[in-house]
């Protein structure tokens, strides 16, 4: 049993001043696998007199110094990037292998593609030749409240810690206490690469404590929060009072049109992008719309690749899926199975239930419903597991319709190989990323929605720029050498 019940604040590990302990479960065996502690506000108000003190010094180091501290991260990730994947997949329940090679590789990914956007910024320019004494200057929000959650945990880590440490700000994370062992581990890393005490701080918590201090803090000047639509109201609600900055990426039910003409993997690739983790994914491609005249077709291809996905531990090798994070995500996506077959969607494979052999663990069976009409629960509520729903539709028109027709606006997705018509959808659909015939989005990239899925960009120059403010001054004297 690993016992972590300590918080990083201003520069070492702590005990908490109100913490009570919490099982870390492991949704493989069901069994605890660490305790840590939840902490109190009074944890939470020490973090941020920390990242306070800390900001000064900080905010005015030079943005070549702070590249460079940043940069010696990823000779930390270097010696524990096992580390690192065995604690993923051990509490949130990501198979091992895709631990190693998706889910720990994505603090790298992403600290890479920032250092490139961060040289790419210009902290002070003009604001053009019609006023040739004003400028432009970027400077950092200040202290920040980091809130991450558990599906792709380091990831989300990445994609907020680091853009505000090169942006000068100091920060407190609170990671998801579901999966708060490589949040530990990231602390760590970022203690070794020289990180200054105060600048990063860590507070274990749930979101009634910790998270809402956070948000509702005088001294914190914005959150960034990613999670479930639901919890984003309520961090926004108790931000209002002190008028932070407050960025928020949500939940999804991203729409995959599939036309008669998308290439021969298309269905497979898009099963596989919504069974991966579990399906716990907010960008999963969740409803899959097909053009009617190959939509029996689809249907039995979809299927027969579902049935074909393997479900085990999270600690075995090979390809398969693991289990869901833990039994309230289990019960949530069982109602939703169910609650498909009460309003008469057709289940062509998985359904209700362990999948065969299994009768300990969080497992579901990779499932898929077709005949899905749009308005169903499942096709308009998000799940957040392994379960796709197939829907027909006739012209382009329709399509955009259904897919539109949504809460959420995450991403969508396009199969097709009419290159005139891919573009059309593209600027049709209503949603903070479109990706197209299976290509992924570039390095750099920002990830992020619309609507009910929140507004945030993260990644590249605009994942920087969330964390910096825009300053405008006239009357600047170009040759006084600053």
């Amino acid at each position: 049993m690993i016992e972590r019940r300590e918080f990083y604040i201003n520069g070492r590990w702590v005990a908490p001043i109100g913490g009570r302990d919490c099982p870390v479960i492991d949704p493989s065996t069901e069994e605890p696998c660490a305790v840590i502690s939840l902490g109190s506000a009074a944890d939470a108000d020490a973090a941020v007199a920390a990242a306070q003190a800390a900001l000064p010094e900080w905010s005015a180091t030079p943005p070549a110094e702070r590249r460079r501290i940043v940069a010696a991260i990823l000779d930390q990730y270097e010696r524990r990037k096992e580390e690192l994947a065995q604690a993923i997949s051990m509490e949130m329940g990501a198979p091992i292998d895709m631990a190693r090679d998706q889910q720990a590789p994505c603090l790298p990914w992403h600290l890479k593609n920032f250092l490139t956007a961060f040289d790419q910024i210009e902290w002070i320019r003009p604001l053009g030749p019609h006023a040739p004494d004003d400028r432009i200057v970027l400077e950092p929000i200040g202290v920040v409240g980091l809130i991450t959650p558990w599906n792709w945990p380091i990831n989300q880590i990445a994609l907020k810690v680091i853009p505000a440490l090169l942006a000068g700000c100091t920060c407190v994370l609170k990671p998801s206490e579901e999966a708060p062992l490589n949040a530990m581990i990231f602390a760590e890393m970022l203690h070794d690469a020289g990180v200054p005490p105060g600048v990063f701080n860590l507070v274990n918590g749930d979101g009634a404590g910790v998270g809402t201090r956070l948000s509702e803090h005088p001294v914190v000047q914005m959150i960034s929060f990613t999670g479930s639509t639901r919890a984003g109201r309520a961090i926004s609600r108790a931000a209002a009072e002190t008028l932070k900055r407050v960025a928020l990426e949500l939940g999804g039910k991203g729409a995959n049109l599939i036309f008669a003409d998308a290439d021969d993997k298309a269905v497979k690739r898009g099963v596989l992008h919504m069974m991966n983790n579990s399906g716990q994914s907010c960008n999963a491609p969740s409803r899959m719309l097909v053009e009617r005249s190959i939509y029996d077709r689809v249907v039995e291809e979809a299927a027969e690749i579902a049935r074909g996905i393997k479900v085990g531990p999270a600690s075995e090798p090979g390809r398969h899926i693991g289990p869901v994070v833990n039994k309230r995500q289990w019960d949530q996506i069982q109602s939703y199975i169910q609650k498909g077959i009460e309003e008469g969607a057709r289940l062509v494979a998985g359904g209700p239930g362990l999948p065969e052999g299994m009768n300990r663990g969080y497992y579901v069976r990779p499932t898929v419903f077709a005949d899905v009409r749009p308005g169903m629960t499942i096709e308009r509520e998000e799940i957040f597991g392994p379960v796709l729903c197939i829907i027909p539709f006739t012209d382009e028109e329709e399509a955009v319709r259904i897919a539109n027709d949504t809460p959420y606006g995450l991403t969508n997705y396009v199969q097709s190989e009419d290159g005139a018509r891919r573009n059309r959808l593209a600027l049709r659909l209503k949603s903070g990323m479109v990706e197209m015939n299976g290509q992924p989005r570039g390095a750099g990239s920002p990830f992020g929605g619309v609507k009910a899925s929140g507004r945030a960009r993260e990644g590249g120059v605009w994942g920087i720029e969330e964390f910096l403010e825009v300053k405008a001054i006239s009357g600047w004297d170009s040759s006084a050498g600053i």
